[in-house]
């Protein structure tokens, strides 16, 4: 198994689990963690949000000892403020700090943070010396190939990256405009792969192990980050890890091993956020976990109306 070391921090594998916002919470990182990912990255926390003890924001960053390594992602603008909550919550138990320039929300982008920072090189190398300078912990940067077709700049940002000291770049394949349509573009990755020294972990288009194989191969990328093929799909780690050690592809997990994971992560909702918020926030991760399984769709349109594990756990066993 090929090992990706970032800064003095070496994992033991190559595959990441990419921060989602309402996704990469604990439960599904613990999960995720238990299938094999070499790194979680957690949702994205505002530094201002740090800063005015805004009393949602413990809960996001809230490390449990058993899914460690973690990556903690922060997004702002302002490298004063970025820098000083970076140092604020050094002590926590993440092993990377991670900046947020990816983000294509427009709330975030207009206020000029997450991919709007793409627009502004000079306060991209600000932010990142900055918080390089504030903390012992490797600092890393998620970008994407530019904020829209007439201005791609990753390999321009991934430089600035490199220069104002993090230890990694990850590079989503697509614009801002794009969202998350149409096919990555994995060229842009070979791009900055070929620009830089630093580890450069390609991001967009991965659901297989397959496709992991051939981001590898067609950008020369040193890690795979994967965001959206993980949800209602822990299993994709060790999926990818085995077929790394052994060229085989294992097999789906059976419809009795999706129930288990359903009514695990919902245990684990429960016990984090508690019956009310955690049951209405298995409804998504459950519409997940059973796309492409047959008679599912009924499931679906009854998911939305469940509000106990109890009930959860009656709707996927009579189905």
């Amino acid at each position: 198994m090929k090992h990706l070391k970032i800064g003095n921090i070496e994992l033991e594998n190559r595959y990441i689990l990419g921060p989602m916002a309402g996704v990469t919470d604990l439960p599904f990182r613990l999960l995720c963690r238990e299938q094999g990912a070499g790194l979680l990255c957690m949702e994205m926390v505002s530094a201002k949000a740090i800063l005015y003890n805004n009393r949602n924001t413990e809960q996001l960053l809230t490390i449990h000892p058993d899914e460690r390594p973690v990556s903690l992602q922060l997004f702002g603008s302002d490298p004063k403020i970025m820098s000083e909550m970076a140092k604020k919550i050094e002590e926590r138990p993440f092993a990377i700090l991670d900046i947020n320039m990816g983000c294509p929300v427009p709330k975030v982008v207009k206020n000029g943070e997450g991919s709007a920072l793409m627009k502004n090189p000079k306060l991209v190398y600000e932010i990142v010396s900055a918080m390089v300078k504030a903390v012992e912990k490797p600092v890393t940067v998620k970008i994407r190939k530019g904020f829209d077709d007439e201005h791609v700049n990753a390999v321009e940002i991934a430089k600035i990256i490199e220069e104002a000291g993090a230890a990694a770049v990850a590079v989503h394949g697509r614009t801002r405009e794009q969202y998350y349509s149409g096919k990555a573009d994995w060229d842009i990755i070979r791009q900055v792969k070929e620009a830089v020294s630093i580890p450069v972990i390609g991001n967009g288009d991965v659901t297989s192990p397959e496709k992991a194989e051939e981001m590898f191969a067609a950008t020369g990328c040193d890690g795979v980050m994967i965001a959206r093929g993980a949800q209602g799909n822990p299993w994709i780690f060790s999926e990818l890890t085995e077929y790394e050690e052994t060229g085989k592809v294992p097999p789906r997990p059976s419809k009795d091993e999706v129930r288990e994971m359903m009514l695990r992560h919902a245990r684990l909702q429960l016990e984090y956020k508690g019956d009310y918020l955690g049951i209405r926030e298995m409804r998504k991760h459950v519409a997940w976990y059973t796309k492409g399984i047959p008679n599912a769709a009924r499931l679906r349109e009854k998911i939305n109306s469940v509000e106990s594990y109890g009930e959860l756990e009656n709707l996927l066993t009579s189905l």
